[in-house]
C-alpha cells in the first residue's frame, strides 16, 4: 500500500510545483523573466514560448530586454505581449523589445492577489481529484476482495492526511505570495 501512496504523493507534489510556477508568472513589481513563461509567439506556424526564440535579460530591476535571435519575429513577440494579461506595453526599438515594469497600484495588487488565490484553488481542486482517483481505485480493489475493509479504511485515512498536508502547503505558499504582492 505504501508504494501506491507514494505514487499519489508524487502526483500531488507535481501539482504543487505547477502552482508554484503559476505563482512565479505573477509579477510582483520587479522585473522577472518568469512572467513571460506562459506567453507564446507564432514561430513558423507553431506556438513557441518567448524564451525559446529570444534572449531575455534584466538590465535594471524595473525592466526586461527581449532580443530575438530572428529579427523577423520582433512584431509577433510585441503582439503576443500586448494580447497577454501582463498589463505592460512593450517598446519596440527595431532590434529588441523593452518592457518597463511600473510600480504596482493598490488596485493591480488586489487583482494579482485574486489571481494567486485562483491558482491556489485550482491546485487544491487538482489535488482533491488525485485523491478521488486513488479512492476509486481502492474501492474497486475492495470490491474485487483484493484488500480488506480495514486496509481500505487505513489507506483512506493516510490518503486524506496526505491531501490535507498538500492543501495546507498550497495555502501557505499562497499566503506567502500574497504577502509579497502587498509588500512591494
Amino acid at each position: 500500500m505504501n508504494e501506491i501512496l507514494k505514487e499519489y504523493d508524487v502526483k500531488m507534489q507535481k501539482t504543487v510545483e505547477v502552482v508554484l510556477s503559476d505563482f512565479a508568472s505573477v509579477r510582483a513589481g520587479r522585473a522577472n523573466a518568469a512572467v513571460l513563461d506562459k506567453i507564446t509567439v507564432d514561430y513558423y506556424g507553431s506556438p513557441t514560448p518567448i524564451n525559446q526564440v529570444a534572449a531575455i535579460s534584466s538590465p535594471d530591476p524595473r525592466s526586461l530586454l527581449i532580443k530575438p535571435w530572428d529579427s523577423s519575429i520582433l512584431k509577433a513577440i510585441e503582439k503576443a505581449i500586448q494580447t497577454s494579461d501582463l498589463g505592460i506595453n512593450p517598446q519596440n526599438d527595431g532590434t529588441s523589445i523593452r518592457l518597463g515594469f511600473p510600480q504596482l497600484t493598490e488596485e493591480r495588487r488586489k487583482e494579482l492577489t485574486k489571481q494567486v488565490k485562483k491558482y491556489a484553488e485550482n491546485g487544491k481542486v487538482a489535488i482533491r481529484n488525485i485523491r478521488r482517483d486513488a479512492m476509486d481505485k481502492l474501492k474497486a480493489k475492495q470490491k474485487k476482495s483484493e484488500i480488506t475493509e480495514d486496509d481500505c479504511k487505513e489507506f483512506e485515512k493516510e490518503l486524506q492526511d496526505l491531501t490535507d498536508k498538500r492543501c495546507k502547503e498550497l495555502d501557505d505558499l499562497s499566503a506567502k505570495k500574497e504577502k509579497e504582492l502587498m509588500a512591494v
